[in-house]
């Protein structure tokens, strides 16, 4: 096996480029370490990120923020601008693993790592955050959902490498939130999870409005048709309800040990509801 440590993007895209064989990205190794260790894969090449100082770092601009591949979740919830900003994206970002997991892990790997259940996924896809990717020749900006096509599968090419996350500047009067089921009160795998951002008007009114889900199919869904439930409502009762009824139509569950399929539908219309509330407090509602 082979192990490069390179100090520039370029230069890892160089070598992931040029590399035959399997080919694996090192970021906070929370991941890939456990899969090697348990013979899941065996990589012929391992390129290790943490060097590449540009990776490590939140940026805040005028635009929003910029969270770098390699940035720890712990980090992120230090970043006092970022918690006010995006707290859902924050929350579910911290709850990935120990806390000892937290000064390693990244939402990066947490992404590519492709699991239907990933915590900080559904949050930054209901935040509408975008991808930032460094390939041969070229960058590239895509949706965060667009990112996994499967589970363990990603649509990133060959050479490709997540640069960072793009989070957009909040307007005002607008929240988000991330929920989610387990069985234990913490260090599980989510078997429902969901985040939703929205922003009101003036008059309290949800005016726009993202809602994600997560371990209810093979990958996170966005489902526009909750989102439109609670558009043009204050979230009473009805809009709720339609909110959860659109959550639990979109669920493509699978039953196992850990939950049923019709408690992964009834759950993620609650969670949805639930984090919806937050969220919609969180936007400033009276």
């Amino acid at each position: 096996m082979q192990y490069e440590r390179p100090s520039s993007l370029k230069d890892a895209v160089d070598i992931l480029s040029k590399a035959k064989g399997s080919a694996h990205i090192l970021a906070g190794g929370s991941d890939l370490l456990v899969k090697m260790k348990g013979d899941f894969v065996e990589p012929d090449l391992i390129v290790d990120i943490k060097s590449i100082k540009s990776l490590n770092e939140i940026k805040k601009t005028a635009k929003g923020f910029t969270i770098g591949a390699s940035v720890p979740c712990a980090a992120m919830g230090e970043h006092a601008g970022l918690k006010k900003a995006w707290p859902g994206v924050v929350e579910a970002a911290n709850l990935i693993g120990s806390k000892q997991v937290q000064g390693r892990c990244t939402v990066v790997g947490n992404l590519c790592n492709a699991s239907p259940a990933a915590d900080s996924v559904p949050a930054l896809v209901a935040a509408g955050a975008k991808a930032v990717i460094a390939g041969p020749g070229r960058r590239r900006t895509v949706a965060v959902e667009k990112i996994v096509t499967a589970p363990g599968r990603t649509s990133l090419k060959k050479g490709e490498i997540i640069d960072s996350i793009q989070l957009e500047k909040r307007p005002k009067n607008s929240g988000d939130a991330y929920l989610r089921f387990i069985p234990r009160t913490e260090m599980d795998i989510a078997v429902v999870s969901a985040g939703v951002s929205l922003t009101l008007d003036a008059k309290g009114v949800v005016k726009t409005a993202r809602v994600a889900l997560g371990a209810v199919a093979p990958t996170v869904l966005l489902v526009k048709e909750a989102a439109k439930a609670i558009i043009g409502t204050k979230l009473e009762k009805a809009a709720m309800e339609n909110l959860a009824a659109a959550c639990s139509k979109a669920c493509s569950p699978i039953d196992d040990k850990r939950g049923t399929i019709e408690f992964r539908e009834e759950v993620s219309g609650v969670l949805a509801k639930r984090a919806a509330k937050i969220a919609y407090k969180r936007a400033g509602a009276k």
